[in-house]
């Protein structure tokens, strides 16, 4: 049955008829089944090639025993940890499963029919998607250099304007905003609004002018500030995340957030990650220089990429990547096309471990020769 041809479309909320579900990456194991191959890499979800820490893996064995208990629902023990990390108090705390969700809460308690979500071309896909989800109007500012023009997405902002997202760095071109320009940007939003900083990737920006949002948070109760553990902690599969804001909003949000949506394996997994500042700093320093290898096999292919400071860089190939993704497969690496966010010509690659980038940049070498 087509999409058009539903009967429930009738029931369903606004918003929902014209929405696109999210691609996730192609997994592992999906490809392996297909090719009937057992050696193939993964760079097509921002993931940390390291996995996670020894700490979290003794986290998880020791909290394995109460796998039949209900988590904590308020998550004491790790809003607390976080509450020391940012230096606020636990009430400014949302916990999310994945900050996937808590993005998602936001757009359910400040987003209906009436109302206009603002976000920039080339942003995370999670933004339309729940705000579409939610019945509001949706606005995208034009990008400048695949990043966020500021003034042009402060000049959209309207009377009917609830929520404006920002990812810093944007995913997935890697992009950032510096300290003044965003903070100029959030003092002149009207009160009213939303400005949400999601700053999945935080840990591996490495600019002397990028900012922590988290340190606005008194000045501003109208900025929430997303995180998530899935990226440089390696607990993508844990689905853990968290917003801050002002308390206010944050028992607004909580006031949505679903019982028991943070898990107590996710949950006993993050405290141990944020007291592993070792491994961390490995994983960082293997994204840096993952990230020059891959760039620069991409300058010695004669290829365009979007400086990115992320833990992934998408390439351009200077033709529809559709079919270079597919012979990438074939020979075993899993990557990411974004012609879904307006970028058909780009792949997005994870930094992954050196050996993997070589044989990615070796299969990728062959292809456009």
């Amino acid at each position: 049955m087509s999409k058009s041809s539903n009967p429930f479309l009738e029931i369903t909320a606004p918003g929902i008829e014209h929405l696109r579900p999210y691609v996730p990456g192609k997994p592992v194991s999906e490809l392996e089944r297909e090719l009937g191959i057992s050696d193939s890499i993964k760079l097509a979800s921002n993931e940390n090639p390291l996995g996670c820490s020894d700490r979290v893996r003794q986290a998880i064995a020791a909290e394995w025993p109460q796998i039949s208990r209900y988590p904590d629902g308020g998550g004491f023990g790790l809003r607390n940890a976080l509450s020391k990390k940012h230096d606020l108090d636990p009430v400014c705390i949302t916990l999310g499963n994945g900050s996937n969700d808590v993005l998602d809460i936001i757009a359910r308690v400040f987003l209906a029919p009436g109302y206009e979500s603002l976000f920039s071309q080339y942003a995370f896909a999670v933004y339309p998607i729940s705000s579409q989800a939610a019945g509001a109007t949706l606005r995208v500012s034009p990008a400048i250099d695949y990043g966020y023009d500021l003034e042009a997405l402060l000049n959209m902002v309207g009377g009917k304007t609830r929520v404006v997202w920002i990812a810093n760095p944007n995913n997935p071109t890697g992009t950032w905003v510096n300290d003044k320009t965003l903070e100029n940007f959030i003092a002149s939003v009207p009160a009213n609004v939303i400005v949400v900083v999601d700053e999945a990737y935080i840990e591996y920006v490495d600019q002397p002018d990028y900012p922590d949002a988290s340190r606005w948070l008194a000045k501003y109760p109208n900025l929430i500030v997303t995180r998530t553990f899935s990226k440089v902690y390696g607990l993508a599969s844990l689905r853990i995340g968290y917003a801050l804001s002002h308390p206010d909003v944050a028992d607004l949000l909580n006031r949505v957030r679903q019982p028991f949506n943070a898990n107590s394996l996710a949950m006993a997994a993050a405290l141990a990650a944020l007291g592993d500042d070792a491994f961390v700093n490995r994983s960082v320093e293997v994204n840096r220089a993952g990230l020059a290898q891959l760039t620069a096999g991409f300058e010695q292919l004669g290829l365009e990429y979007i400086p990115s400071v992320g833990n992934f860089v998408a390439v351009n190939l200077g033709r529809p990547a559709d079919a270079i993704d597919q012979a990438l497969l074939r020979a075993g690496c899993i990557t990411r096309p974004i012609a879904a966010y307006g970028l058909p010509n780009h792949l997005r690659i994870t930094v992954g471990r050196a050996e993997e980038n070589a044989r990615f940049l070796s299969a990728l070498g062959k292809l456009v020769d």
